[in-house]
């Protein structure tokens, strides 16, 4: 009995039963044996069990729900065993909600019931909806409502893919809204413009933002009805005289309706007040109030408050200040009666005439300190002369060195002298003649040129000046030379010295072995006018005396440029390409002597037969002298080589025909004129093909008569 112990209660049952009961016991051993259904559960049987039978268990299991890894909590601790655990084998039992309770919602949320429901109740809490805050937060009065008030029915509602938009739930209120009506005034549905989450009631409407027109000043503190009459609020008028007309109408200081003040409020007033009303003269007006016109009375200007067509110049309003001036008298010396030339809206006192600005002749140099009278005589504006001559033309006519009248300068003293001064002048040669001055001109006393003060009518060319050192230079001599009259070719004005003649300015540029020979060398005895340019004139001995080859014997052209060049009289090259007959293939390395025999250059013929007759005539094949082949070699031959020479056979077109070889038509090699036609065109092909042909004769001859071109339809 020492072995009984608490695990172990159903066998000491059935032990005492041996042991007691014989028969029984014996009865017993002989059952089969009872298999735990449960699977693998490792917990002793008693715990759920009796001993009277294995049904009904226990009350109360003594079975710990909690170490199964899904602990009864809430409305599950009350649930019967049997409810979940249909399958007595506990461990086949799904922990998912879905198994046990159907998804009355179709599918919208997911297999995850406890995404919105807890073992403590059915019913969803909202604030465990965390896909509501991703999309359409549950904010003010809607965290306090129920899912069914949105989704109405939870078997057949919608929950996914449910409209946010405020309209979806609310069309009833927009439709029934009455104050104002929202429908009738055509207010845009989107609620949230107006409303907010938190109440239905006391919505606020952006005046500036869903109209173009902010409520500011007064204009915040006024009832909708004032503006919006009867309701009424699509194609309210946004601008000021549409409300407030009979303030424009009936305002009499000043009266804006006979002063044609604009109907635009804005302009004077704000929507603070609407007494104190300034109006911008900069602003709305193009005369701008500067200086004292900004404490002018408006009525000095607006005469019996008439603002439309106000004159804007200075002269509508002081005419009688521009009449009534006599220093200087501004109406006899014809002074613009634009009074800003001079005056400024500072004060009347104290103008000044900005000459450099209002005419066109600055004041500059001693010109600045000229008393206004000096030039403006008797006070004459008006026409004043622009031109030097007009005020200095007793110093033009007084001045001796150089004299200006005798020598004739021009009138326009600001060609050599400046405002800054009198004395001093410069006449800028390069900039006022056609002759700049430059090297040793430019020290050259003006006189020298200017012969007893001549100034008009100097010549500019240097064969005037320097006739004397062009007659007396004898090396070279320049008049027994003809030399050009035109100093510059060879001299400059830096120096008489060290003349240089570019070669290159005369018809014969100087280039090769040309350039470092002697001027004598070619200019025989110092004469160069007349000097000859072709190359024969100077080489007519080396072209004479010349033996390989021998040029005059060859009758050579006198141009020595055709194959020699400035640079070396040797290495001459003969472009043949230059003469009708160019040279190709193998011409090109053929010797000059091959076909200039005996050194004739001049009337070699230029056709093959000429070189090539010893070649054609002994061609045998085919025979060309036999067969009558022209003489014209290039007709089968090319340059490139005498070998492979193809027969365009012109006369005779051949393309269809089905000879292959000459010999096949041309039966007699040693006269290709003999030509045979009835070897493939038998008679009995032929004659079908010609009856009704008048003159048609079975025989070569005949065909070809007819058939000239190897066409049949010839």
């Amino acid at each position: 009995m020492h072995l009984v112990n608490r695990a172990r209660p159903i066998q000491l049952l059935f032990w005492l039963v041996v042991f007691s009961i014989p028969g029984q016991a014996s009865a017993q051993a002989s059952k089969k044996f009872t298999r735990n259904p449960h699977g693998p559960i490792g917990i002793p049987c008693e715990d759920c069990h009796t001993n009277t039978s294995w049904k009904p268990i226990r009350s109360i299991p003594e079975f710990n729900h909690d170490r199964t890894g899904y602990p009864l909590r809430g409305l599950h601790a009350k649930v019967d065993c049997k409810q979940c655990h249909t399958n007595l084998v506990f461990k086949d039992t799904s922990t998912r909600c879905a198994d046990c309770h159907a998804d009355i919602h179709r599918r919208q949320f997911g297999a995850n019931c406890a995404e919105c429901h807890t073992v403590k109740g059915w019913e969803a809490q909202t604030q465990q909806l965390k896909q509501h805050e991703n999309r359409f937060p549950l904010l003010g009065a809607h965290a306090l409502l129920q899912c069914v008030d949105c989704h109405k029915g939870e078997a057949t509602g919608q929950f996914a893919g449910l409209s946010t938009t405020c309209l979806s739930c609310h069309i009833g209120n927009f439709q029934k809204a009455s104050d104002p009506d929202h429908k009738a005034l055509g207010f845009t549905t989107t609620c949230e413009s107006c409303h907010t989450m938190d109440t239905w009631f006391g919505a606020k409407f952006d005046h500036l933002k869903f109209t173009g027109f902010a409520l500011t000043g007064m204009h915040a503190t006024l009832e909708c009805t004032a503006c919006h009459i009867g309701g009424k609020f699509k194609g309210t008028p946004a601008d000021c005289y549409s409300c407030h007309v009979k303030d424009y109408n009936g305002t009499t200081n000043p009266n804006h309706k006979q002063a044609g003040l604009p109907t635009d409020c804005s302009l004077c007033h704000t929507t603070a007040s609407w007494a104190g009303a300034s109006f911008d003269h900069s602003r709305f007006t193009k005369f701008p109030l500067t200086g004292a016109h900004v404490t002018v009375p408006c009525s000095q200007c607006h005469i019996n408050g008439q603002f439309a067509g106000t004159p804007t110049d200075c002269a509508s309003c002081h005419i009688k200040d521009y009449n009534g001036t006599a220093n200087p008298n501004h109406k006899q010396a014809g002074f613009p009666t634009d009074c800003s030339l001079c005056h400024t809206t500072a004060s009347w006192a104290g103008a000044s005439f900005d000459h450099n600005r209002f005419t066109k002749f600055p004041l500059t140099g001693a010109h600045v300190n000229v008393a206004c009278s000096q030039c403006h005589i008797n006070g004459q504006f008006a026409g004043t002369p622009t031109d030097c001559a007009s005020c200095h033309i007793k110093d033009y006519n007084g001045t001796t060195n150089p004299n200006h009248k005798q020598a004739g300068f021009p009138t326009d003293c600001s060609i050599c002298h400046s405002t800054a001064s009198w004395a001093g002048a410069s006449f800028d040669h390069s900039r006022f003649t056609k002759f700049p001055l430059t090297g040793a001109h430019v020290t050259v006393p003006c006189s020298q040129c200017h012969i007893n003060g001549q100034f008009a009518g100097t010549p500019t060319d240097c064969y005037s000046c320097h006739v004397k050192d062009f007659n007396g230079t004898t090396n070279p001599n320049h008049v027994q030379a003809g030399f050009p009259h035109d100093c510059s070719i060879c001299h400059s004005t830096a120096s008489w010295a060290g003349a240089l003649f570019d070669h290159s300015k005369t018809p014969f540029p100087l280039t090769g072995a040309h350039v470092n020979v002697a001027c004598s060398q070619c200019h025989v005895n110092g004469q160069f006018a007349g000097t000859p340019t072709d190359c024969y004139s100077c080489h007519v001995k080396n072209f004479n005396g010349t033996t390989n080859p021998n040029h005059v014997q060859a009758g050579f052209p006198h141009d020595c440029s055709v194959c020699h060049n400035t640079s070396s009289w040797a290495g001459a090259v003969f472009d043949h390409s230059k003469t009708p007959f160019p040279l190709t293939g193998a011409h090109v390395s053929v010797a000059c002597n091959s076909c200039h025999i005996g050194g004739v250059f001049a009337g070699t013929p230029t056709d093959c037969y000429s070189c090539h007759k010893a070649d054609y005539q002994g061609t045998t094949d085919p025979n060309h002298t036999a067969a009558g082949f022209p003489t014209t070699c290039q007709t089968c031959h090319t340059t490139t080589t005498w070998l492979g020479a193809t027969f365009n056979h012109t006369w005779f077109a051949i393309p269809h025909h089905t000879a292959k070889l000459c010999s096949d038509c041309h039966t007699n090699p040693s006269n290709y004129a003999v030509f045979v036609c009835t070897s493939c065109h038998t008679k009995a092909q032929t004659d079908p093909k010609h009856q009704g042909v008048q003159g048609y004769v079975y025989n070569s001859a005949n065909c070809y008569q007819c058939h000239k071109n190897g066409g049949g339809g010839d």
